[in-house]
């Protein structure tokens, strides 16, 4: 099974603050210039990563992009993702900000960074986690709405015009406690409201954060099949977590069999035929942030192994009759609980007396 490439958010290496712990628990990585953190992680990594991705403007823009790349040595700059949801003059939202200066002063941002990512082959991600609101009766939810839809069709054409691919990534809260775009389905819903709009969507695309899907009960496999299937999959973010929070944790660590059935999905779709990729958006709180990802790179590249192992033509048999429990020993077959394994487990407990 050929293998997808990967990048990396550059993000995991830095302060990974929380807000019990403003400063991070890694305050030496957070006061390393984007430069020194980018030779970090490629030194680090160097053996397994593809390339990084970065936040605009704040991660990296048209001023620092050149000595970011020559950093980068090797590796490519895949993805450049909207940043402006962290600057604290947009508390009250970037595209759905009531200031209309303030929304304008954002599209520009926005097509600046569009225009870095036409110049240097990046996708461009859009994750509108401060479109949102916080309160009952703190908006009016069809101008917010139609704010934000408006916003997202200027980008959108903007980058059609720039032939940039837009990567859309739904999350349910944070920093907005209630975000607008906070499910797949609100994610389709604001692809076919700028299609419905007169806009060409056929560069406009979703990226699955996978603890994203997991805080909202949404089955990565299925929803990853879907989108595949309707050409809309254009990127994942990797990751796991306890299902409550964006832990951001090591791949596989958590939801270990919904990961590896979205590997057989993957691989079924022929996905990464088109250059897509395996992002991994990870935030190590307390760990070493390389050996922590360095880990959830090849956590994955071990359950995408064991994903090509299973049957295809069982598993269909399976699906064609429903077939919970042969499904499930199709899959536990490649795990180890083969022929052999029961009938040891059987003469063990025959030796129970």
């Amino acid at each position: 099974m050929k293998r997808v490439k990967n990048s990396v958010g550059i993000w995991a290496f830095g302060a990974n603050a929380t807000r019990f712990m403003p400063d991070g628990y890694h305050v030496a990585e957070g006061a390393e210039t984007m430069v020194e953190k980018t030779r970090r992680a490629v030194v680090g990594l160097n053996d397994l990563v593809d390339g990084f991705e970065y936040h605009f403007p704040g991660e990296v823009d048209e001023d620092t992009y050149p000595s970011i790349k020559k950093a980068l040595d090797t590796k490519d700059l895949y993805a450049i993702a909207l940043g402006t949801f962290n600057d604290p003059k947009y508390h009250m939202g970037t595209f759905v900000n009531p200031d209309p200066a303030l929304r304008a002063e954002n599209l520009a941002i926005t097509k600046r960074a569009i225009d870095l990512a036409a110049e240097i082959g990046a996708k461009f991600i859009i994750w509108p986690g401060g479109e949102g609101y916080n309160y009952n009766f703190q908006v009016d939810y069809v101008q917010t709405w139609e704010w934000f839809i408006n916003g997202m069709q200027e980008a959108v054409e903007y980058a059609n015009a720039c032939d940039v691919t837009v990567l859309l990534e739904h999350k349910n809260s944070e920093p907005a406690m209630n975000i607008l775009m906070r499910n797949i389905g609100m994610a389709l819903f604001t692809i076919h409201q700028i299609k419905d709009r007169g806009t060409d969507i056929t560069n406009l695309k979703i990226n699955m954060d996978w603890q994203h899907l997991i805080m909202n009960g949404e089955n990565l496999g299925e929803y990853a099949a879907l989108l595949a299937h309707n050409n809309l999959l254009g990127h994942h973010h990797a990751n796991s977590g306890w299902g409550t929070f964006d832990d951001d944790n090591i791949t596989g660590a958590s939801f270990f069999m919904q990961t590896l059935e979205l590997a057989k999905v993957l691989q079924r779709a022929n996905y990464g035929a088109n250059g897509e990729r395996i992002g991994a958006d990870l935030f190590p709180y307390t760990e070493d942030q390389v050996q922590a990802v360095r880990r959830a790179l090849l956590q994955w590249e071990f359950i995408w192994d064991l994903a090509a192992k299973i049957d295809d033509a069982a598993l269909e048999e399976a699906w064609r009759n429903k077939d919970a429990v042969r499904g499930q020993e199709i899959v536990y077959e490649v795990l180890g609980l083969d022929g052999a394994y029961v009938d040891r487990i059987i003469r063990d407990r025959k030796s129970l007396g």
